[in-house]
């Protein structure tokens, strides 16, 4: 699945989580449909991330997680992005226990990934939610 109108976005490996296997997949699988994607590295900071989200003008920021530290690393990303009045969507993958899930929610993460999710699934999502935000509204 290809888009024909070339969103943004950022993959971000937010904490000392050190694995970026599936983090540089999705960004591969999100490049091949069709999307300019920017990958920020390992190990970045909440102020990094939304740094970056800013200087690239992205339409959405991924988060990958693994170390477990998403409920305390995400709430501090989604508050940054409410400070600079980015309008972007954002969603997270890696391990993060479904009874998280809802609060993340309630902070503004469009959707969680889990292990194992094709990328087909991923890209089809994020080409939707991107096209009802960005060009429909």
């Amino acid at each position: 699945m290809t888009t024909s109108y070339k969103f943004r976005i950022l993959v971000a490996k937010p904490g000392l989580d050190g694995h970026d296997r599936g983090a540089k997949i999705v960004a591969r699988a999100l490049r091949d449909a069709g999307m300019e994607v920017i990958y920020t590295g390992i190990r970045q900071t909440p102020e990094q991330i939304v740094e970056a989200a800013l200087q690239e003008d992205v339409h959405a920021i991924g988060l990958s997680i693994l170390s477990g530290a998403h409920m305390q690393l995400f709430p501090r990303i989604m508050d940054l992005i409410k400070k600079e009045e980015l309008d972007v969507l954002v969603f997270a993958g890696g391990i993060i226990p479904m009874e998280d899930i809802p609060e993340l929610s309630k902070m503004g993460i469009s959707k969680v990934f889990g292990p194992g999710t094709p990328t087909d699934v991923i890209v089809k999502y994020l080409t939707q939610a991107l096209k009802e935000k960005f060009q429909e509204g």
